[in-house]
């Protein structure tokens, strides 16, 4: 795997003041941003160069091919996700924004007094506040599914929250704290049998596994480009059809209007009715590029490599005193995500000292604090691995947390 190191220019950076120099650095924060290849670089530019027109105003040849640049992206995102329309797939600007669409429009108009939300404790804050939002103004309840501490995971139990007052089931499909992959299709079905509507965070799971919505029962589904190798910035909704048509725009502006009164408008058709304003084209372009590149490096063959390092990782940390693995301790559950604490040190100093070494990890509480405090944990570091890591950045993570406690004043 490590020949896909070199498709990345940042591991190599060097400038020409030699400031900046990241060939030694270890990039582990892969959950927050991934990095990005030559070839998603190189096709933002080229759009840029080549085609850099308005899409889907123009009437002459520069804006069509703007247009057909977009237009394919879309095509490429919904054959990613296995969607049956490209049509279905709308552009944003990232899961949390494509979560929030489907909160202020699908669930403000479906959501009532007396019904019910269920989400999962382990959620992100982004697929927490705009049901809280929702909730909290249409005078409905949201319900929490809680984790087994231990394992990580939802327990069956937990799924009698789902009832026919529950409108929406919200859940993110990978942890980005714990690495979980949630059982999707077969919370789907429960919701589906009690008249709701499955709504699934991707953010975590496009990059690393291999998604395909129809077989998962999602009606909705959000990911962002940046998490996949692509840029930030932009991400996707799909969506049911019939539900997209039914919804109201989320946002208001040129482009998503088919006619426009003094006194009202009607809407353009799905996809466009959800994209007011001059879209991000270059991005959707970069966004489609890194999902073929994925592709090229093939998904198997990226949760392979995934679990490998987080199992030779996890084993590691099971060897160093005073280590805490935070969920579960089998490396293949985790999604590349492995989240610890060390007796004694913050999780901010763990990162801080461990920078020092050149080694980039996450501490704090990853915008998911409900479950911080459900875990009795304020914050976290975390390390998320990706293909472009390697067995040799995991022995140096190893070796250096194990050092962290004598850099800290402690003698054991």
């Amino acid at each position: 795997m490590n020949k896909y190191r070199n498709d990345f220019p940042l591991f190599k950076a060097i400038d020409e003041k030699n400031s900046v120099d990241n060939s030694g650095l270890i990039y582990l924060d892969t959950a927050a941003t991934a990095q990005r290849p030559y070839l998603v670089l190189n096709a933002m530019t080229h759009f840029y160069a080549t085609q850099n027109a308005n899409p889907l105003r123009g009437l002459y040849s520069l804006s069509e091919r703007a247009t057909k640049a977009y237009e394919d992206a879309r095509e490429t995102v919904a054959k990613f996700i296995n969607a049956p329309s490209s049509r279905e797939i709308i552009f944003t600007r990232n899961t949390s924004e494509g979560l929030n669409l489907i909160a202020n429009t699908y669930g403000m108009a479906n959501v009532g007094s007396g019904d019910e939300v269920v989400i999962s404790i382990m959620e992100h804050h982004s697929n927490i506040l705009p049901w809280q939002h929702v909730c909290q103004t249409k005078g409905a309840t949201l319900k929490f599914m809680y984790v087994d501490k231990e394992s990580g995971e939802i327990p069956e139990s937990e799924y009698a929250k789902i009832t026919p007052k529950t409108k929406i089931v919200s859940l993110t499909h990978v942890s980005n704290v714990l690495g979980t992959t949630n059982p999707i299709k077969k919370i789907a079905e429960i919701a589906h049998k009690n008249g709701a509507v499955m709504v699934v965070d991707g953010a975590q799971s496009t990059p690393h596994i291999k998604v395909d919505v129809q077989d998962l029962g999602a009606d909705f589904f959000a990911m962002s480009g940046h998490k996949l190798c692509g840029p930030m910035g932009i991400g996707a909704v799909w969506g049911r059809l019939e539900l997209l048509e039914a919804m109201p725009p989320f946002l208001r502006g040129g482009e998503m209007i088919e006619y426009v009164t003094e006194t009202g408008a009607t809407w353009a058709e799905v996809p466009h009715k959800f994209e007011a304003g001059t879209v991000s084209a270059g991005d959707a372009v970069g966004m489609a590029a890194a999902i073929r590149y994925i592709q090229s490096v093939g998904l198997e063959t990226i949760t392979e490599h995934d679990n490998a390092l987080a199992v030779r990782l996890i084993e590691g940390f099971k060897k160093i005193p005073h280590v805490n693995i935070i969920g579960n301790k089998d490396g293949t559950k985790r999604c590349g995500i492995v989240t610890f604490t060390v007796d004694g040190v913050h999780p901010h100093d763990i990162a801080t000292l461990l920078s020092e070494e050149n080694i980039a990890i996450r501490a704090g509480h990853h915008c998911a604090q409900p479950l911080g405090s459900y875990l009795g944990e304020t914050a976290t570091a975390r390390a998320s691995l990706y293909f472009y890591n390697t067995e040799e950045e995991i022995d140096a993570l190893i070796e250096n947390v194990a050092k962290l406690r004598k850099w800290s004043g402690f003698k054991d």
